[in-house]
């Protein structure tokens, strides 16, 4: 009987788990034979299965074009600001949130924080370049002030803020929900036990909530390393025009650019294992490093 019941449970949690890997393995690993244009000259009327074989020549035009390092050092800081700013954004929120003993009020302010990441770019965007504008609400509150108004959606300087400030905007809310989970998986014994030694919020926060929130913590930035080099096409693309182009031109607006609008499918084929080989060793290094310093890691 036992031996029956741990059989169609197991069958009920792989009837669960096909839909996701179905997924993956459609949507992920078998789209992966596609990078074989990359040391072709694809063509599409002769597929990759006719097209001329190349070698390393899209790799080696690759690291020769004069402005690589130019985007190369673009999408470097896009995704250098995006950690160290979007990272511990939704932490600090979840932090916060979890302080607050109103449960109406607590369940309204998590509502409204993730409720813009179901919005698209289009509105999202939007919205920001309304407030942005020259005659925007932002350029209002200078000019009431007393300041200059600013060209915000124009002025190189501006353009990295404007961008990963609207991103975390719209994804802290749903970011944190992971945070909010782990903290109600907290033992409260924990919480008692730091009171009676008469530590305030603020060093229960510091002392019990934070080092118990440090597995999940170490496991979503080593998983944020592994998209350092990518950033989101949409968001990007929205606020880039030719005036900041030269700040803003960043590996997968790139490829937009010239592989599906070009028509280089094997040459920005290349860019992107490149991509993926980067992406790897930083997260097969940090993880090594992890797992030595603090004894977490994600495998």
């Amino acid at each position: 009987m036992l031996r029956n019941i741990k059989l169609s449970d197991s069958f009920v949690l792989l009837l669960i788990a096909i839909p996701g890997l179905l997924h993956f393995l459609v949507f992920k690993y078998i789209p992966l034979a596609g990078n074989v244009i990359a040391f072709q000259d694809f063509n599409l009327f002769q597929g990759f299965l006719h097209s001329k074989w190349v070698g390393l020549k899209h790799f080696i035009y690759m690291f020769q074009y004069p402005e690589f390092g130019i985007i190369l050092q673009n999408t470097l800081r896009f995704g250098l600001y995006s950690i160290v700013f979007g990272f511990p954004a939704p932490l600090v929120m979840a932090l916060l949130l979890n302080e607050i003993r109103l449960t109406w009020f607590k369940r309204a302010a998590q509502t409204m924080l993730y409720l813009p990441h179901f919005l698209s770019w289009v509105i999202v965007g939007g919205i920001f370049v309304e407030l942005l504008s020259n005659e925007g609400m932002m350029n209002q509150i200078l000019q009431r002030f007393g300041f200059e108004p600013q060209s915000f959606l124009t002025e190189p300087k501006y353009f990295l803020g404007v961008v990963i400030g609207a991103g975390i905007w719209k994804e802290i809310g749903w970011s944190m929900i992971i945070y909010l989970a782990a903290i109600a998986g907290i033992n409260p014994n924990l919480y008692e036990a730091a009171m009676v030694d008469g530590a305030g919020r603020w060093r229960r926060m510091w002392s019990v909530t934070l080092p118990a929130l440090m597995p999940t913590i170490i496991i979503l930035l080593l998983l944020r390393i592994g998209h350092l080099m990518d950033a989101n096409v949409e968001q990007v693309l929205f606020f880039l025009n030719p005036l900041v182009r030269e700040v803003g031109e960043v590996f997968d607006t790139y490829v937009y650019r010239v592989g599906l609008t070009g028509g280089k499918y094997s040459y920005t084929t290349a860019i992107g294992i490149f991509k993926a080989v980067v992406s790897v060793l930083l997260v097969v290094l940090l993880n090594k490093l992890s797992k030595k310093t603090t004894g977490e890691s994600i495998y």
